[in-house]
């Protein structure tokens, strides 16, 4: 069976980070998101895939090429214009030929567990008179940020995009098998509100023409498509992580079993790693710095003295400077924080942190979310970022300034203290 992964879209959600890079190429425990797409694709089975690309799609042809240095075969499938779910589909019937098929979204995560739920469900119901494909579905917390599905008996009845209120707690993974009947259902599907192509709305029709649409219980789903995402995909990712050391830990270090350490990389005297923590290639670590569960570190990072990192992302080539503390955040590459850096991961009050993401101000529904710091980002000494503030392309943070309200791309943000000299006398 062939599969399609919908790696086209703006990424508008996940700005500042998108600014410079596709989404489905940021950082997952490591490894860009979509290397663990067909990773679990490769490992259910799946080797040919199609991949729909618009915006980014030279990094992302960059990295994959034909696939084969990933053991799989790769096909690249251009959609010109953002025109929606359905529309990207389009793009892959002639791939696709007259075989059913996966689809998945191409920022969506799941595990190989979830994956041969999929396929199980697609090979118990395939042969049915009728039988118009298999949804992976997910139970939510928070239905009214979702695609919620609505079940008659074993079958969809149909699927209602982010409801104000609602019974139902099973929300539209983005994760699919379809039969090639779904280009004639998108064929006669029309823009929505939005102005766009919709895959729910061609799922519709398919379930109006009288075709079953069956459903698929995952058990692990994460959506990059908010910043503190990834904080969450990075979590899970680390967890089955196995501890290497392939660079240099000096005497006086303590590094937990869980901890990987790539080539060339050195933890200095007095580093305390408590895994599951990754750390890439050439990175100088220390000396006396605290490094967390759940943070990845990666290329050519430097970490410096008496440095505290928690459930965070450090991208390639960033430093953080001598006794700074990074906490549930994510930092892209090339940055440096200056040294007494301290970002904020609390309210002081307790509740979920908020971040503005789309256009609108949101809950996180995280209790501790620190920052989000795109590329090329300078911060001075002694600055404190506050909760949930992001931080834009090439910026920078004077030195002492406090932060509380996001930073657009190229803006410096700094104070100008009043000073005032007398005569003194000891």
């Amino acid at each position: 069976m062939k599969a399609v992964v919908l790696a086209a879209g703006l990424g508008t959600r996940m700005r500042p980070l998108t600014f410079t890079k596709p989404k489905f190429l940021l950082p997952v425990a490591g490894r860009p998101a979509l290397d663990h797409t067909f990773e679990t694709m490769k490992a259910a089975g799946v080797n040919e895939i199609g991949i729909v690309v618009g915006f980014g799609k030279e990094q992302i042809m960059e990295r994959y090429g034909d696939g084969s240095r990933f053991g799989i075969k790769l096909e690249y499938l251009h959609q010109e214009r953002p025109l929606g779910t359905a529309n990207a589909v389009s793009v892959a019937e002639k791939f696709v030929g007259n075989e059913d098929f996966i689809v998945m979204n191409g920022d969506t995560l799941v595990d190989l567990e979830s994956m041969k739920s999929l396929l199980r469900v697609y090979g118990e119901r395939k042969s049915e008179k009728g039988f118009g494909g298999v949804m992976g579905t997910i139970e939510v917390d928070e239905p009214e940020q979702f695609g919620i599905v609505i079940m008659r008996g074993e079958k969809v009845e149909k699927v209602v995009e982010k409801p104000k209120k609602s019974k139902s707690r099973l929300a539209n993974a983005g994760l699919y098998v379809f039969t090639p009947r779904i280009f004639d259902a998108i064929r006669k599907t029309r823009k929505s509100k939005r102005g766009e192509y919709e895959l729910t709305d061609s799922i519709q029709l398919l379930i109006s023409w009288g075709l079953s649409v069956y459903t698929a219980p995952l058990s692990l789903w994460t959506d990059i498509g908010r910043p503190w995402d990834l904080l969450v995909a990075n979590e899970y990712f680390l967890r089955n992580i196995r501890g290497e050391i392939r660079g240099r830990v000096e005497v006086g270090a303590n590094v937990g079993e869980n901890v990987y350490v790539g080539e060339n990389s050195l933890i200095r005297s007095g580093s305390y790693i408590i895994g599951p923590v990754y750390i890439g290639r050439n990175c100088d670590i220390g000396p006396n710095c605290f490094i967390r569960p759940s943070t990845t570190i990666g290329d050519h990072v430097r970490i410096g003295n008496a440095v505290e990192i928690k459930n965070s992302i450090i991208m390639d080539h960033t430093h953080v400077g001598h006794l700074s503390y990074v906490g549930d955040s994510v930092i892209g590459m090339n940055c440096n924080l200056g040294a007494g850096s301290t970002i904020a991961n609390l309210r002081l009050d307790g509740r979920p942190v908020k971040m503005e993401v789309g256009g609108r101000v949101i809950s996180s529904g995280r209790r501790k979310l620190g920052t989000i710091i795109a590329d090329n980002v300078r911060t001075g000494i002694n600055c404190t970022i506050n909760v949930g503030v992001k931080i834009g392309p090439d910026a920078a943070i004077g030195p002492g300034t406090v932060i509380y309200r996001d930073v657009p791309p190229n803006t410096m943000v700094y104070i100008k203290p009043s000073i005032r000299r007398k005569k003194w006398k000891s």
